[in-house]
């Protein structure tokens, strides 16, 4: 799968969802197109401070793991988005010492506040930005033409089955990653239910 390079372009509240940040991705080469994505205050706050080049008087949790990796000779080489489910965004860090490579699950925007942390590139994946880019130009307007592309160049994926999701289930509370497991155990008794 294709892995496209992309840079940050914006933060800002988010109208639609209170209490939340939209952050927006654009792409370095090629068609340009945005991915916008929803992310948590705190997450938000500590890209807004890393864009700023501010410190923060205490290190906060992104920089512990910092601390971490340095003291092991590790270091973030690329973040990765990898997937997005229902609108969820999933992102993996690759971790890389002098011997091995590690991938790591992260949420997207701890994935985007580590590259800020590394100065490390941030990928996306062809498919991502095919279902979920959009063509604007970095003022945020859609011309009559954008607006045409965005409706016509968007690829569909298949169907989320419960099957599909019964699996990310499995593998989400194998992982310990329990919020998650909680939100797939309910769309999956929301498709059950018929609602």
């Amino acid at each position: 799968m294709k892995k496209i390079k992309v840079k940050i372009l914006g933060l800002s509240y988010s109208q639609s969802q209170i209490g939340s940040y939209v952050l927006v991705l654009s792409e370095l080469k090629g068609e340009k197109r945005k991915l916008p994505m929803i992310i948590k205050p705190n997450e938000a706050q500590y890209i807004a401070l890393k864009m700023e080049n501010i410190e923060t008087p205490r290190p906060l949790t992104q920089d512990l793991f910092k601390s971490f990796t340095d003291s092991l000779g590790a270091e973030v080489s690329e973040v990765y988005i990898h997937a997005i489910v229902e609108g969820i965004f999933y992102a993996k860090a690759i971790l890389t010492n002098a011997i091995d490579s590690y991938e790591i699950n992260c949420g997207v925007g701890d994935a985007i506040s580590l590259s800020l942390i590394y100065k490390c590139p941030i990928l996306v994946s062809s498919t991502v930005m095919g279902s979920a880019g959009i063509y604007m130009s970095d003022d945020g307007e859609i011309s009559k033409e954008n607006q045409e592309k965005n409706h016509s160049d968007r690829e569909i994926t298949p169907g989320v089955t419960i099957e599909n999701l019964e699996k990310m289930l499995e593998k989400a509370v194998e992982n310990e990653e329990y919020e998650i497991a909680t939100q797939l155990r309910d769309r999956i008794n929301q498709l059950k239910s018929g609602v």
